[in-house]
């Protein structure tokens, strides 16, 4: 019994059900590669009565999480139910007595993670998230471990599902955005209430913390910048298909390395249709890596569900069992001041469609106000005529307060009709 690792799981919802059955199919392969043997000893609950599909032992299921945490016996703790409170006083807790943490948890992480992360290096014991950012896909491990001395440039990544499964199927069905909504709600992909995958909350978070582990600095949700896609309409889709582009909700996590300045931002962009993140298609998640050394890495797969997230947390639990029984654990070490820079001061190249008078002079007044702000224009074409006209630009890489301040002229112009808006275009 000197290698058994009883593990505590706080949460038995999708995540946490599939964790208990994954532990229990692979306990033997992972004790023959190992030489620790997992069981999973206590399950703590709000509703002991649901049926979880699970055959668990009389008296596993508790409701008392904290209980769980204090048990002697519990070497390692599980963390998937999600929220700030009671996670974090759940977490903490458990660091302090010396035993590792796994968790999933990143609305957590994304506010008050490097406050935990050094109670973990405190302690002496491993906090590890690998299934907080990106479900099965094991991103953290690799920026935490394998590119940890490599000097990170820009990461950018398609990091929501239900985001991804909404755009897919405007772009290759023409619905449009509620219906493609109702679709993934119908199918489980999306909430009820939505709000936060459809407006950039959730990748917002993961973008935070990819930002902290790849730039080794302390960046929190309210650092990021967020648009979501539910103003994204079958106009745009149709306008960036013909241009040879798609759209995707991005998270971006740019390192700028003269100044030292972290830009981080979630928002809706024109992809160009030979990039591979292009190519992602429906709920699946992919994360593009930029560094000076590796050039470009690319990591793709499941972002979400009940059991690829929780192969991302039981690959954790091994690490943690075995540093927990050779006396050691994986430190993240210290994090820097974060210097954000604001989303008026970062750069990119943007598609700008005007409603405007089909009449003399409009062409000239447009770009002689891009011309005033120093945007300079890639390419532009007029697409109808008459009460129809729009004008349809793409930028060269531009200043962002410099492009909003165009917007903001143009809204006065009396030859435009109608300023849409803007979508950030990502080229090559």
């Amino acid at each position: 019994m000197a290698n058994v690792v009883r593990i505590g799981v706080l949460g038995c919802g999708n995540v946490g059900a599939a964790f208990v059955q994954l532990v229990e199919r692979q306990a033997d392969a992972i004790e023959a590669r190992t030489g620790v043997r997992l069981q999973v000893a206590r399950v703590a609950v709000r509703n002991i009565s649901r049926d979880r599909n699970l055959n668990l032992p009389d008296g596993m299921l508790t409701r008392d999480a904290l209980g769980v945490i204090e048990d002697p016996t519990i070497d390692l703790v599980v963390e998937v139910i999600g929220g700030i409170e009671p996670a974090r006083e759940l977490i903490t807790a458990a660091l302090v007595r010396g035993k590792p943490v796994i968790t999933a948890n990143k609305e957590l992480l994304a506010n008050v993670g490097t406050e935990l992360f050094a109670a973990a290096d405190a302690a002496g014991t491993d906090l590890l998230f690998e299934a907080a950012v990106a479900g099965g896909i094991p991103l953290i491990r690799a920026l935490r471990e394998s590119l940890r001395g490599e000097p990170i440039r820009r990461v950018i990544g398609i990091v929501n599902g239900t985001t991804n499964y909404i755009l897919t199927k405007m772009s290759e069905n023409g619905a449009d955005y509620s219906e493609a909504l109702r679709e993934a709600q119908d199918l489980g992909f999306a909430e009820r209430d939505p709000t936060a995958d459809v407006e950039g909350f959730d990748a917002g978070a993961k973008a935070a913390i990819i930002a902290s582990i790849a730039f080794g600095a302390r960046v929190v949700a309210g650092d990021v910048y967020h648009e979501g896609i539910s103003k994204i309409t079958k106009a745009d889709i149709d306008v960036a298909n013909r241009l040879g582009y798609v759209i995707k909700l991005l998270a971006i996590a740019e390192k700028d390395a003269a100044s030292g300045e972290i830009a981080v931002r979630v928002h809706p962009a024109m992809v160009a249709k030979h990039h591979p993140l292009a190519s992602v298609r429906e709920s699946y998640n992919a994360v593009f890596v930029e560094g000076e050394a590796v050039g470009s890495l690319m990591f793709y797969g499941r972002g979400a569900g009940g059991f690829p997230t929780a192969s991302a947390v039981l690959g954790d639990v091994i690490d943690a069992a075995v540093n927990l029984k050779n006396k050691t654990h994986g430190s993240l070490g210290t994090f820097a001041r974060a210097k954000i820079r604001p989303i008026d001061e970062t750069s990119s190249e943007y598609l700008i469609p005007l409603e405007v008078a089909d009449q003399p002079g409009v062409l000239h007044a447009v770009t002689g106000v891009f011309a005033k702000h120093g945007v300079s224009i890639r390419a532009a074409e007029q697409v109808g005529l008459a009460d129809n006209a729009r004008l349809m630009f793409i930028t060269h890489s531009a200043r962002e307060a410099d492009v909003q301040a165009c917007l903001r002229e143009f809204r006065e112009l009396p030859a435009v009709k109608k300023s849409s808006g803007l979508l950030r275009v990502l080229g090559d």
